[in-house]
C-alpha cells in the first residue's frame, strides 16, 4: 500500500519537468516548512493558536511579521518571522541573528579547511547555490570555530608520551600594515598506543628559551608528567626549556636537518662525497663506531670545512642520543620525518595563501587542517609493539602505570 510520503511526492512531481523545477520545488518546500514551524513555535510561545479566542486578554498576542533573508543550500530564501507585542518571541530553529543554516556554514568551513581562498569560496557558493557571500561573512562563519580551538588547545593530555616531535612551519602574516614571517610551532606526540597526536600549536615570531618554557609548562599544566624522548630540529632555546620542565627527557636532534645545514657550506661538486662520509657516522652500529667515523670525517674535511666540524661537535650529544636504543626506536627518532609529513599536509592546504591578515586567521586554517590530517592517524606506527617492549626496559619505572592498564 502506498504510504503518505510516496503519495505526496507523486503529487508534487506532476508539476516538475526539469531538474531546475525540482530544485525550485524543494526551495519552495523549504520555505513553506520553515514558515509552518515559525507559526507552531509562536503558538507554543503564546499558549494558544492563531485566531483562537483563548488569546483574548491573555496579555500577549501576535504583532505581524519581520522580514529575514536566510542563505541555505537552496539559495537565498525570504522568510517572515512572526512577532509578538511583548517582543519576547525568539524562534529556535533559526536564531535571531542567524543568516545562514548550520549545513551551509559547515560547507563554508569545510572549503576553508581545504585551503580554498575567500574568493574561491565566494565563487563556489554563487555557482552551486546561487548565494552571494562576502569575505566578511566567511570570516564570521569561520570565527565560530575559535572557541573549539581554545578548547582543543587546552584539552587534558596523557600522563606520559614515549616520543614527541617538535618542528616549525613558517607563514607570512600581516602586522601593522606590513608583512612579517611567523612560525606555527607544532608538538606532535606519539601516545602509548603508538598513534600520532598533535598536542598543540603555538604561533610566534621568535623562538627562545622563554618561549619554549611556556610551551613545556603548558603541556605540564594539561597533565603531561613525563616525556621519554623529544626529537627536534635545531630550535633555539628548546633544550634548556625541556630540561627545566622535564629533566629526565632524552633529546634527539634531527640528523637530517643537521646534514642539510652542513651542506649550506659545501660546493655542489663536494656534496655527494661529504654526504657519503657523514652516512658512516649516523649509520654506524654503535656509538664507538660513530665516534671513529667522525674522527675520520674531521681529519678529511676539518681544514676546508671547519664550521661544519664545529657544528657537529657542539651538537654531538643530541645528535647521537639515538645510539642508546635498538634499531626500531632509532629509525623512528633520528629524524623528524614523522612531524614533517604532517607539515607537508599543512603546506598543501595553505599553498594558495600568500599572506594571512591576522594570527587568528592563520590559527583557524592550521587547526582545521590538523583536524583533517588526524582523521587518517588511526593506526599505530610500524613496529610499535617492539618499541614499547624496548621502552619498558629502558624506562621501566616511568612507564609502569601505563603498561599495567
Amino acid at each position: 500500500m502506498e504510504n503518505m510520503q510516496d503519495k505526496t511526492i507523486r503529487e508534487l512531481a506532476k508539476s516538475c519537468q526539469t531538474v531546475e523545477d525540482v530544485q525550485n520545488l524543494l526551495k519552495s518546500l523549504f520555505k513553506d516548512t520553515l514558515q509552518t514551524i515559525f507559526e507552531a513555535e509562536m503558538d507554543t510561545h503564546l499558549g494558544y493558536e492563531k485566531h483562537s479566542v483563548e488569546g483574548n486578554n491573555s496579555g500577549n498576542s501576535r504583532n505581524g511579521y519581520s522580514k529575514k533573508t536566510i542563505r541555505s543550500k537552496f539559495g537565498q530564501t525570504e522568510l517572515k518571522i512572526p512577532r509578538d507585542r511583548n517582543g519576547e518571541f525568539k524562534p529556535s530553529i533559526i536564531k535571531r541573528y542567524e543568516t545562514t543554516t548550520n549545513e551551509l556554514e559547515d560547507k563554508i568551513i569545510a572549503m576553508y579547511a581545504k585551503g580554498m581562498s575567500t574568493r574561491d569560496i565566494e565563487d563556489h557558493m554563487r555557482d552551486i547555490y546561487g548565494i552571494d557571500v562576502s569575505s566578511t561573512m566567511v570570516s564570521k562563519v569561520t570565527d565560530k570555530i575559535l572557541p573549539m580551538i581554545a578548547g582543543w588547545q587546552s584539552r587534558p593530555l596523557e600522563r606520559v608520551y614515549p616520543v614527541v616531535f617538535l618542528d616549525a612551519i613558517h607563514f607570512k602574516v600581516r602586522k601593522e600594515n606590513r608583512i612579517v614571517n611567523k612560525a606555527a610551532y607544532s608538538v606532535l606526540g606519539i601516545n602509548m598506543a603508538g598513534q600520532k597526536e598533535v598536542l598543540g600549536i603555538w604561533v610566534g615570531e621568535h623562538e627562545s628559551a622563554s618561549f619554549w618554557l611556556g610551551v613545556c609548562n603548558d603541556l605540564k599544566n594539561r597533565g603531561v608528567e613525563d616525556i621519554l624522548i623529544a626529537c627536534k630540529d635545531n630550535l633555539a632555546g628548546f633544550s634548556e626549556a625541556i630540561n627545566a620542565v622535564f629533566p629526565r627527557t632524552e633529546i634527539q636532534l634531527c640528523v637530517i636537518h643537521q646534514i642539510r645545514n652542513s651542506l649550506k657550506y659545501v660546493s655542489y661538486k663536494e656534496q655527494k662525497e661529504l654526504i657519503s662520509d657523514l652516512k658512516k657516522v649516523y649509520q654506524a652500529l654503535t656509538i664507538d663506531e660513530a665516534e671513529l667515523a667522525f674522527a675520520n670525517f674531521k681529519e678529511k674535511w676539518g681544514k676546508k670545512h671547519a664550521i661544519i666540524i664545529r657544528s657537529w661537535e657542539n651538537n654531538w650529544l643530541e645528535l647521537t642520543a639515538f645510539f642508546k636504543f635498538p634499531y626500531e626506536i632509532r629509525k623512528m627518532i633520528y629524524t623528524t620525518n614523522v612531524i614533517e609529513g604532517y607539515h607537508r599536509y599543512l603546506r598543501k592546504v595553505t599553498k594558495t595563501k600568500t599572506a594571512y591578515p591576522t594570527d587568528e586567521s592563520l590559527i583557524k586554517i592550521v587547526y582545521l587542517a590538523t583536524v583533517e590530517a588526524s582523521k587518517k592517524w588511526t593506526m599505530p606506527l610500524r613496529d610499535w609493539k617492539t618499541c614499547v617492549s624496548q621502552f619498558a626496559i629502558y624506562f621501566g619505572d616511568r612507564l609502569e602505570p601505563e603498561l599495567a592498564v
